[in-house]
């Protein structure tokens, strides 16, 4: 139920940069590596824009892709399956690298 509390604050950004203005629409950037919901988010910003100047904006979801480091050689390599097993030295110890992120990355707004 996460996708809730970052529903509310990307309207929160989305009306503050707004500045008075009409939203159109908010592209939101989301790593492959994150827990969030692309559904999930769309349905909380239905509620939660109702009666805001953001009511009737469109959410415009992009997929960052998911790279993973390797402790074991420090390299990093893309996640292609769910094993995360290295593909220069065939270790099974890594940790996230990039695509953990959700932010605004741009707002369109009516003038």
């Amino acid at each position: 139920m996460h996708e809730l509390s970052i529903t509310e604050s990307i309207l929160e950004i989305a009306l503050r940069h707004a500045a008075g203005r009409r939203v159109v629409s908010v592209h939101l950037v989301i790593g492959e590596l994150s827990s969030y919901v692309d559904e999930s988010i769309q349905l909380f910003w239905q509620e939660l824009t109702r009666g805001t100047l953001a009511e009737e904006a469109v959410l415009q979801f992009a997929r960052e892709p998911g790279e993973l480091l390797c402790l074991d050689c420090g390299k990093q390599f893309p996640v292609r399956t769910r094993d995360f097993i290295c593909p220069h030295c065939q270790s099974a110890s890594a940790l996230p690298a990039t695509g953990q992120d959700c932010y605004v990355d741009s707002i369109e707004v009516f003038e």
